[in-house]
């Protein structure tokens, strides 16, 4: 049976990573993430998991990387400064295809910043933070009720493509308290990591399948296996030999571009007739569809697009959207990390401008309608 309740994103965060399995947590308190780690510490005891308050960051990767190869669903919980830290061992469980959820609720920076402020400054961090051409997802909510939902899917999204999923929150919904409705756990759709078929002697830990990934053998079920960090064959071993490195790269890039139908998420808000539209995700999107009512309120055509996946970015949608509308307007609370991306997408076919803010304040519906305004008179 559901049950509805009055909680904040982060609860909301917690609970769906416990509907979702998770039974291993690892992490260091950070504001404004903290209230992860509270409740994870009591509530994963009364399920059978485990929670290690660990000495940093860097730790913090690290045993969630070690719970999911014993076969633990595993996450923690950070903001920007310990996102920094974790950026080796996060590369490490790219390359090594270990399943595995990282939240960062996104506050003011670089470094210490204003740690109780909102900011969505971690976008480029959350796809290009560690080393080298790497596939990632992330996904960011804009309400409490989502961000259970999308903690449920950023496991299921880990475990079905063997990888780290980042669930990119920011302050604003990590905070805001408002009612959630917790579904019958019948109703859930929950993957879990398919077991090996091959008996130990011809397992391929690493196999190399065109948009395909190997089930994970769990460590102490009989299987062994090499992990490293470093590009290795189908069996874990390193290698140097180039056509095997060629087929290691497609591999991981297709893993994840053959899916990108079951990967990336978008809303569309009343974008049918739109002829200006606004691009917001996270907190700032919920200033974004009230501005959307309070325009077509005063007859201009705005329209909304969200992405909620954000990183496979949403191409395809951003590249329609401006070859319908004249205009976009990208609000964010950053300096235009998202809207270089929907100007590269848009190509010249509409005319992209920003709504920023950085000092750690919600971007208002009334900023995003003066833009929209301002492009309605220039027409």
């Amino acid at each position: 049976m559901s049950r509805v309740c009055f909680m904040h994103g982060n609860e909301a965060v917690a609970e769906g990573a416990l509907a979702a399995g998770c039974r291993f947590y690892a992490g260091y308190p950070i504001t404004p993430s903290s209230e992860i780690a509270e409740i994870l510490s009591g509530r994963l005891p009364e399920v059978g998991g485990v929670f290690l308050q660990m000495e940093d960051e860097i730790a913090s990767m690290a045993a969630i990387i070690g719970a999911s190869l014993g076969g633990l669903k595993s996450a923690t919980a950070t903001s920007g400064p310990g996102f920094s830290l974790m950026q080796e061992n996060l590369g490490f469980a790219v390359m090594s295809e270990i399943p595995c959820v990282v939240v960062n609720v996104q506050r003011v920076g670089p470094s210490t910043g204003l740690p109780t402020r909102a900011a969505q400054g971690d976008v480029m961090q959350a796809r290009w933070g560690t080393h080298g051409d790497h596939p990632i997802i992330a996904l960011t909510p804009s309400s409490a009720q989502e961000a259970f939902h999308l903690s449920v899917r950023a496991f299921n999204l880990a475990e079905q493509f063997r990888t780290p999923v980042i669930l990119l929150l920011d302050a604003i919904v990590a905070q805001l308290k408002e009612k959630v409705e917790l579904p019958d756990p019948a109703d859930l759709v929950v993957v879990e990591r398919p077991k090996p078929t091959a008996p130990p002697g011809e397992y391929k830990p690493y196999a190399f399948g065109r948009g395909q990934v190997a089930p994970l053998a769990v460590f102490g079920d009989g299987y062994r296996y090499h992990v490293t960090g470093l590009v290795h064959d189908e069996y874990g071993f390193p290698t140097e030999d180039p056509e095997i490195v060629n087929r290691w790269w497609e591999h991981m890039t297709t893993k994840l571009d053959a899916h990108l139908d079951e990967i990336v998420q978008w809303e569309s808000v009343r974008l049918d007739d739109a002829e200006i539209a606004v691009v917001a995700y996270g907190g700032t999107a919920r200033a974004a569809a009230h501005a959307v009512t309070q325009a077509r309120a005063q007859g201009l055509k705005l329209g909304l697009l969200r992405p909620i996946t954000l990183w496979p970015f949403p191409e395809a949608a951003v590249r329609r959207l401006a070859g319908q509308v004249r205009r976009i307007v990208v609000a964010e609370m950053n300096l235009g990390q998202v809207r270089l991306e929907v100007e590269r997408l848009s190509a010249g076919r509409a005319e992209v401008t920003g709504v920023h803010r950085v000092d750690g304040l919600a971007i208002t519906p009334e900023q995003i309608l003066a833009a929209v305004q301002d492009a309605a008179v220039r027409r």
